[in-house]
């Protein structure tokens, strides 16, 4: 047995250090992490609509 597989298969990532980066550079860093943000809640919402189209077609 191999010692990755006692490990979480799901790790988060490591957080960027913060403090060498200018405030340009902070401000596009959340302006990056701001669109993905809002890409993640398009797919939530896509999903959300699915489910609801598929709970209509299969509700007694």
């Amino acid at each position: 047995m191999d010692p990755e597989d006692l490990e979480p298969r799901n790790r988060k990532a490591p957080l960027k250090p913060l403090d060498a980066l200018s405030v340009a550079d902070l401000e596009a860093y959340v302006a990056e992490l701001e669109a993905e943000i809002a890409r993640a809640r398009g797919v939530i919402a896509g999903k959300q609509s699915h489910k609801s189209v598929a709970d209509s077609l299969f509700k007694r």
